[in-house]
């Protein structure tokens, strides 16, 4: 892929796991990054890391489900790099897992405020501060092979994730004529904290005999490979990319 040198990329949820590694990869192909997430701790760490290597990055505590708190955010981005070109709408939770009968209308509202609403107020704020920018940007949200596939127990955070397929290919046939592109990319099991709580969950017997044989490459996913699938689908390589799915899982949704 092409350097990206000079260009400002904007990754939400970064303080670990894909977003971390997102950061870490952008700033590697030379863009400037802004990192945010709720915990300042793990932001601040993160900017160290990427400034020891060479790179430049800045913080700034979110919380993506309010929208003063995205809003500031983006000024935050224009007001440290003068421009956005990129931004990845990775912020999410798993919420409760629970029967449809039992499901507290609270942590339904909270996994959708975070993982749906939050998206939308993103790209609200991102697409207006991108429209002053010119052409070529573009937006990357991060979904789940469950924005294809429910699981017992995973209504709130399964409708979630449904949700983006309809929101991002939504705002990519608005956005497209004015230069910016935007695409979803659904990642299967990656080894990441989120992933780890859910395994606990799950089970280990039927994680590895259950799940992880209907995956092609018998793995889960390393959060740096998901990161370089959403850095092409920003960079030139991917102009003609816009409206899709991109479904990193080793597999996983070809055999199901």
């Amino acid at each position: 892929m092409s350097d990206m040198n000079d260009s400002v990329a904007l990754i939400t949820g970064a303080s670990s796991g894909i977003g971390r590694a997102t950061a870490e990869a952008f700033a590697a192909k030379g863009a400037k990054v802004v990192v945010a997430a709720r915990r300042q701790n793990e932001l601040d760490s993160l900017v160290a890391e990427i400034e020891a290597r060479g790179g430049i990055a800045t913080a700034i505590q979110t919380d993506v489900s309010a929208a003063k708190d995205v809003e500031r955010m983006v000024a935050h981005a224009i007001g440290a790099f003068g421009r956005l070109d990129y931004a990845v709408n990775n912020a999410g939770i798993e919420g409760t897992w629970a029967g449809i009968t039992d499901l507290a209308e609270d942590d339904w509202d909270r996994a959708l405020d975070i993982n749906l609403k939050g998206t939308f107020l993103c790209m609200k704020y991102e697409a207006r501060a991108m429209l002053d920018c010119g052409q070529g940007r573009a937006i990357v949200n991060i979904g789940s092979v469950n924005s294809f596939l429910g699981f017992p127990t995973g209504a709130a955070y399964v409708t979630s994730k449904h949700g983006l397929i309809g929101l991002t290919t939504s705002v990519s046939a608005e956005l497209a004529p004015q230069g910016i592109r935007v695409n979803l990319v659904c990642p299967g099991f990656v080894d990441t904290p989120m992933h780890h709580r859910a395994r606990k969950i799950i089970g280990d017997e039927l994680y590895d005999e259950g799940l992880l044989p209907n995956v092609h490459l018998r793995r889960a996913g390393r959060p740096e490979e998901i990161a370089q699938s959403i850095v092409f689908l920003c960079s030139d390589e991917a102009s003609y990319i816009t409206g899709t799915t991109l479904t990193p899982d080793g597999g996983y949704t070809m055999t199901i």
